[in-house]
């Protein structure tokens, strides 16, 4: 049984031209569209943006924000101080922070009034860090007011807006400053009264009597009124009775001994803890033994 004899694909020169084309031709096409393909699709990986990684590179480690110090301040509003700061927190209620607008969560705060308001904003409270983790150089007290109104207004409360603070007035002036008018003057008496008052309740049976502190306490109040107090008591700065004025001291020393130490030991309206210092608790009350026993 004989096959039949196979034949050559390729017959004539014409053939022959056209597979050495196709055979070279045909995987340099598919090569250039693949390239093309490649070359138009979206790249997403590091440095794909030739010029904007240029840029970062070539940054500035640190740049200079030129100001004019005696132009007038521009005060941010309660809503962008919020929008800034608060609603980390306030927007979703994390933490146990009272979500804003939730007039059920505010009730309870708000009932407590605008004085105890501002001063858990500037000083903290449980899990809320003192100016919402700001500082008076990012937003003034004034600033932190408007926010506390803002919050406390959308949610239930009928606070009066905030006056702003004079031209010049000191910088990081308390709430005293940016209080509403009808509280600004009560806000800085308890201000100063939390300090004045302290050596006002008799000592107990074991403690000296007022007046007959240690030299040693009596030298620690000394040395903690120049270094903190005088800054206020010293020119009766927010209304804060002037040292040794008498008259001024006079309806401050009625006040109870627990609740005065507590005014200066945590604070209470403009006044902050400790007058913003780091002393201890003993130093602290011997400074204010020493200021009420100056006034008698």
């Amino acid at each position: 049984m004989s096959e039949a004899p196979h034949g050559a694909p390729i017959k004539t020169p014409g053939q022959l031209i056209a597979a050495v084309i196709a055979g070279f031709g045909i995987p340099v096409a598919i090569i250039i569209l693949l390239a093309v393909y490649v070359n138009n699709s979206t790249r997403i990986g590091a440095g794909t943006d030739i010029e904007q990684s240029v840029k970062e590179r070539i940054a500035p480690a640190a740049q200079v924000d030129v100001r004019d110090a005696n132009a007038p301040r521009v005060y941010k509003t309660g809503e962008e101080v919020f929008k800034a700061v608060c609603s980390a927190c306030h927007a979703a209620g994390t933490a146990g922070a009272p979500k804003f607008g939730d007039a059920g969560a505010w009730a309870p705060r708000i009932s407590e009034g605008y004085d105890t308001l501002l001063h858990n904003a500037l000083n903290g409270k449980g899990a809320m860090p003192a100016r919402g983790g700001t500082s008076p150089d990012d937003y003034s007290d004034f600033e932190i007011a408007r926010a506390v109104v803002y919050m406390a207004n959308g949610s239930g409360g009928k606070f009066a807006e905030p006056a702003e603070p004079a031209p010049g007035a000191a910088a990081g002036a308390s709430a005293a400053a940016a209080a509403p008018a009808a509280a600004s003057s009560n806000e800085n008496a308890q201000a100063a009264a939390a300090v004045a008052a302290l050596a006002s309740v008799p000592q107990t049976s074991a403690a000296p009597a007022a007046g007959a502190q240690s030299a040693d306490a009596a030298q620690a109040g000394k040395a903690l009124y120049e270094q903190v107090c005088q800054a206020c008591h010293a020119a009766g700065v927010l209304g804060a009775p002037k040292f040794g004025d008498k008259a001024a001291w006079a309806p401050r020393l009625k006040e109870p001994m627990e609740t005065v130490y507590n005014y200066a030991l945590h604070g209470k309206g403009a006044m902050p803890p400790k007058g913003g210092s780091n002393a201890s608790d003993a130093d602290v009350k011997a400074a204010v033994d020493y200021m009420a026993n100056a006034a008698k």
